[in-house]
């Protein structure tokens, strides 16, 4: 069974929100979802970044409700995400977690 795309109007919320995330802080599926009024579409948000991987939007600063890197696979290689994440300064308490503690940002509170 494949996956479905969300609307593109839901897809273009994401991405706004996206967009927003300052460099060297990360946000969850979930923040994002809630934030839009959607709390539990943590995996639409998910569906509507993999389609924007490889666009100017930073895809990379969000990571699951652990802090863990779940959307490296959709980069040019599993690497990028990280990589990415650590040039900006997230440190990691894991190989493939941040530290959510100390970078995380949440749409709409600043």
């Amino acid at each position: 069974m494949g996956s479905i795309n969300p609307p593109s109007s839901f897809c273009d919320s994401v991405w706004a929100v996206v967009a927003q995330i300052p460099a060297g802080r990360v946000t969850t599926y979930g923040d994002t979802a809630a934030h839009l009024g959607r709390r539990g579409a943590a995996r639409i948000v998910g569906w509507a970044l993999k389609d924007a991987v490889g666009s100017d939007l930073p895809c990379h600063r969000v990571v699951n409700r652990n802090g863990v890197l779940t959307g490296r696979r959709h980069f040019e290689t599993p690497r990028v995400m990280e990589e990415r994440l650590r040039s900006e300064g997230i440190t990691f308490v894991a190989e493939d977690q941040v530290d959510l503690d100390a970078h995380r940002w949440r749409p709409g509170e600043e």
